[in-house]
């Protein structure tokens, strides 16, 4: 499949483009770190989202620390300095997970969450070779508010929180997917080739959300879907003080 045909359900479900004022900053050199060290960090919260989703929906006490014990050392890495990046021994979730007996889609929302965590952690093992590889060190920063600004439109009581939950995950990941995509031609070839090949993971992802949701919906989900993709829309098309992966255009300083 090209790139084209790939993208071409993700810019469907989009309802804009990242703008080109976005794309300008992203590219600055001064730049480089703040967005290789926002994508690590994208690429960790991701992996934490779906082990939150299968923790508080899909699986037994057990298995949820097991899901816990599987991310502590990424955490660790990121949160509390410990360790050295190296998490090869941390590739693999180390049990099968038991999905609980009064959740209809648990099995499904596991071995789907299961792969996208896998990847994820992937990714973010990926992207901190190739800071190392570069001498970014890896920094505290403060979040984008896109992602938070999307989960505060969720409904709060269940089964539709999680219907809505995972709408704005299947819109995260596919913003992610559209931005590496509009990013690569500009980056050196490492990073063009890197991010190329997140694409097809990514593009996955977001149908994997989507199906999910509407299987978990007693309702069809298309008018939630066009809800999102406003709030959505509003968040890439606004303005943001930081510079971050998936912040809008920064603000314009004016004179006084």
């Amino acid at each position: 499949m090209s790139t084209l045909e790939l993208l071409a359900p993700i810019n469907a479900f989009l309802q804009c483009e990242t703008p080109q004022a976005w794309i300008e900053e992203a590219i600055k050199p001064e730049n480089l770190s703040v967005l290789l060290v926002d994508h690590a960090n994208c690429e960790l919260k991701a992996a934490q989202t779906a082990m939150l989703l299968l923790r508080r929906y899909a699986v037994d006490k057990e298995s949820g620390e097991a899901l816990l014990a599987w991310l502590k050392p990424f955490e660790d890495f990121v949160y509390r300095k410990i360790g050295t990046g190296d998490f090869s021994q941390h590739v693999n979730l180390s049990k099968k997970l038991i999905s609980k007996s009064n959740f209809e889609h648990g099995d499904e929302l596991i071995s789907k969450m299961v792969l996208l965590i896998k990847e994820e952690l992937h990714h973010f093992q990926q992207v901190l070779e190739i800071m190392q590889s570069r001498g970014v060190e890896y920094e505290n920063l403060t979040a984008a508010r896109y992602a938070r600004g999307l989960m505060k439109y969720v409904r709060t009581h269940d089964p539709v929180k999680l219907t809505d939950t995972l709408i704005c995950g299947a819109y995260i990941e596919a913003r992610s997917c559209e931005r590496f995509a509009m990013l690569a031609p500009y980056l050196d070839e490492e990073l063009n080739k890197f991010y190329v090949s997140l694409l097809r993971s990514e593009a996955r992802h977001f149908e994997d959300y989507l199906s999910l949701a509407q299987k978990i919906s007693k309702e069809n989900i298309s008018e939630r879907v066009s809800y999102f993709a406003e709030k959505e829309k509003a968040l890439v098309q606004s303005s943001d003080q930081l510079f971050r992966f998936h912040s809008g255009p920064l603000a314009v300083e004016v004179a006084s």
